[in-house]
Order: structure tokens, then C-alpha cells, then sequence
């Protein structure tokens, strides 16, 4: 029996979050203790220990982080799904075994290391908003279940900044809840600050991000473009296609890494796909195109491919694009490099 991919496991398990909603308000005093970012063990990655940031899905490619001139930033996505064993809660705790190794064994292992080869990889655990703050109609709840997991995001950016960086040029990457703070924090952090001069490029996935949502830093519209940043969501080409959606909404195309409108990119020029076992690599099987703020991505195949029903590859944005947005983030910070010396 074929074991499913973990990008079809996920995608699983958040429809049956969907069907959940919290009983209680968001209590500051329930929430858990704050994360002290000098313990590493408060770092999902961290070029200090060994993690699955560190990983290739091949022996082609190598994990240069020990050599690498930049850092990279990752801000992970919700891996907080279903209901807490103690009951309902707003947010994670960073001490919490079980949901650390969903975090490590998914999106660390099958997206922070796309980066690997670009720079250092720091991605910190923060006490994530539960999947429900993203469906459930108490606003006021989920708003401080998200600005608690922002202060954790800032205070293991401004910890980075003060022992780590070094004056260092850097990349901020993220998807989906990661993405919300990414964004966040590059407006009230970096953004108008001296450290505009040491960003590479940001990498916001899986999260809208609205025209003129930044005041200097625009949209990259070229591969080796540095100083801006990159987001798309992605959608079944055909669903995206008969669904109205936002022209406000900007989208790049992980692919030609342009945010041309109605730019097509056939599945050929697709890199590669890290889906299944993080053991190999599916080069050609997603084509790319932006339209009215999602990218369009035609149904791909792949071993277990038939039980993908969801017409949202919102999971997959960086794993169905993982080879373009690794060898991508290299050229950036190469070329960063070398413009800057």
C-alpha cells in the first residue's frame, strides 16, 4: 500500500479542523509561558544544531549553510490543527513534544530546507495561533491568539538580529500563518529601518499580501532581483479559473518569477515538486500562472495524486515549487553578494 504524501496527510487533516471551533475566549492567562530564544531548543532550525533545515531530498544537492555569506528567516506555517489533549486552546506551547515534531517533520524538513542553500537557516518556534483563529468568528479572539504568536516571532527576530546577524544580509521566508507575520514584521521592523539594506528578498507564501501593503519594498520582477519580495497561493488551475477572486492581490509566479498577469509557464520549466518521503524529486509536474491574485497551478500527478480532492494547494505552495524556489534564493543571495561587495 502507497503511503500518502505528507503534503496530501496535511491537507487531510486541516479539513477536519475546519469542522472545529473553540469554546472560550482568548484568556491571556491560559496562554503559555513565553519561549527564551537563547535555549536552542526553542529553535525549530538553527545552523547550531543538527535539524531538518539541514536536509536535501537528494545527493545532488548539498547543504552549504556552514559556507553560506547570508542567513535566512523562516517563519513556519500552522502545523496547530486539531484539538489539544487539555482541551481548547488559542495557541501552542513551544514545550509541547508532539506538536514541536509535526512542525519539524513537515514544514522544517519540507520547506525550511529549501532554503539550505542559500544561507543559515533560523526558524524559531513561537506559540502559534491555533488553525480555528483562521475560520472561527470570534475576530476579537483570534486577533491577540495572533498578536501573541507575532511577539514571539519579534523577540526571536530581534534575538537573531542581536547575536546572530552581524551586520549579515538575510532573507525572510514564510507560508501561510508564518506568512500573515512575516509580513508584519517587515513593515514594522525592517521596512523605513537600516535593515532594508540587508534584505535579500522575503518570501511570503501562502498568504495574501495587497498591493501598496509595503511603502518601499515592491514586488521582485526578475529572478535575481534583490530588496523585494515574492508571495503566491496556489490554486487548481480550472477552480481558480471560475472562482472570482481579488485583482488587488498581488501574486509572482514561483516559476518565471514575475508578477506579469496571465503569464504562462508550462509544467516543463517546473524544477521540482519535494512531495513524498523527502527522498526524491519531481521535476515538470506543476505548471504556473498568476491570475486575479492566486497563482493557477493544472492538477499535478504523482504517486497517490488521485486522492488530492482539494482544489486549494495552499499546502503545497512552496513544496510544489521546491527546486525554483531553492535554486531561486541562491541566485538572490548570490547575486546580493556580489552587488554588494
Amino acid at each position: 500500500m502507497r503511503r500518502i504524501s505528507n503534503l496530501l496527510l496535511l491537507a487531510l487533516l486541516c479539513a477536519q479542523c475546519a469542522k472545529y471551533n473553540p469554546k472560550y475566549t482568548f484568556d491571556p492567562l491560559k496562554s503559555p509561558l513565553a519561549p527564551d530564544y537563547s535555549q536552542l531548543a526553542n529553535w525549530a532550525a538553527h545552523p547550531d544544531t543538527k535539524d531538518g533545515a539541514d536536509r536535501t531530498p537528494n545527493t545532488s544537492l548539498l547543504n552549504l549553510q556552514a559556507e553560506a555569506q547570508a542567513d535566512v528567516f523562516f517563519l513556519h506555517p500552522t502545523t496547530l490543527l486539531q484539538k489539544h489533549k487539555h482541551g481548547d486552546v488559542w495557541n501552542g506551547d513551544v514545550q509541547d513534544k508532539k506538536l514541536n515534531k509535526t512542525t519539524d517533520d513537515s514544514p522544517i524538513l519540507y520547506q525550511a530546507s529549501a532554503f539550505n542553500g542559500a544561507g543559515r537557516v533560523f526558524a524559531p518556534r513561537y506559540r502559534q495561533a491555533h488553525y480555528w483563529s483562521f475560520v472561527t468568528t470570534d475576530k476579537v479572539s483570534s486577533d491577540k491568539a495572533m498578536d501573541l504568536a507575532y511577539s514571539d516571532v519579534l523577540a526571536a527576530f530581534k534575538y537573531y538580529l542581536q547575536h546572530n546577524n552581524n551586520g549579515r544580509p538575510f532573507i525572510i521566508a514564510s507560508h501561510s500563518q508564518g506568512a500573515a507575520h512575516a509580513i508584519r514584521l517587515i513593515r514594522e521592523e525592517i521596512e523605513n529601518t537600516p535593515l532594508m539594506n540587508q534584505l535579500i528578498v522575503a518570501y511570503i507564501a501562502g498568504w495574501p499580501v495587497k498591493k501598496g501593503a509595503f511603502k518601499k519594498i515592491k514586488p521582485c520582477q526578475n529572478p535575481t532581483e534583490t530588496g523585494c519580495f515574492c508571495t503566491w497561493r496556489t490554486y487548481e488551475r480550472n477552480f481558480g479559473l471560475k472562482n472570482a477572486f481579488q485583482d488587488s492581490i498581488i501574486v509572482t509566479n514561483p516559476v518565471t518569477w514575475t508578477t506579469q498577469e496571465r503569464q504562462y509557464a508550462d509544467k516543463s520549466l517546473n524544477k521540482g515538486a519535494v512531495l513524498k518521503n523527502f527522498n526524491k524529486v519531481y521535476p515538470g509536474i506543476c505548471d504556473a500562472e498568476g491570475y486575479r491574485g492566486v497563482l493557477l497551478c493544472t492538477k499535478p500527478k504523482f504517486p497517490g495524486s488521485f486522492l488530492l480532492r482539494n482544489k486549494n494547494y495552499h499546502i503545497g505552495d512552496i513544496n510544489l515549487y521546491y527546486m525554483d524556489v531553492r535554486e531561486n534564493a541562491a541566485l538572490r543571495a548570490k547575486n546580493y553578494v556580489k552587488t554588494t561587495k
